[in-house]
């Protein structure tokens, strides 16, 4: 499932995600499997939220891919219970794949560039891992 939009200037899932999504998507990640209901009550210990509008974005979610309908408890949505159809660590990876595949692709050697740039203050099991890589490139392996 991939993401057609990226708002760079935002952080976190916000990238991905609306606010509210990435709200709902951060509960259901952490939580595993959620009502509407449930999900509602959660949010509105933050700020009051009406129960349609987080049904109105869950059942977006679930069309768009990022959610699965786990069961139906009283034959209505209200009574479903929703869980991601993917880990986190699994979304991230795949939105970062497509990303940086796409970037490559289209600026080829100046986000090449720009990343190399970046790794100036990356971790050094990163930076041991890309050096691999591009060794393993080199003797045709990669």
């Amino acid at each position: 499932m991939r993401i057609n939009r990226i708002n760079v200037n935002d952080e976190g899932l916000n990238r991905f995600f609306g606010p509210l999504e990435a709200r709902i998507m951060e509960l259901l990640w952490s939580s595993g499997e959620l009502s509407i209901r449930e999900v509602q009550s959660m949010l509105s210990r933050e700020e009051p939220i009406s129960v349609n509008a987080v049904m109105t974005v869950m059942n977006r979610l679930l069309k768009k891919g990022h959610l699965a309908k786990a069961a139906d408890r009283a034959g209505r949505d209200r009574g479903a219970t929703f869980k991601p159809a993917m880990g986190k660590e699994q979304f991230l990876d795949e939105q970062m794949r497509a990303v940086s595949q796409g970037l490559v692709s289209e600026y080829g050697d100046l986000i090449v560039t720009h990343m190399i740039d970046a790794l100036d203050g990356a971790n050094p099991a990163i930076v041991a891992k890309l050096e691999q890589k591009i060794n393993e490139m080199k003797r045709g392996k990669g």
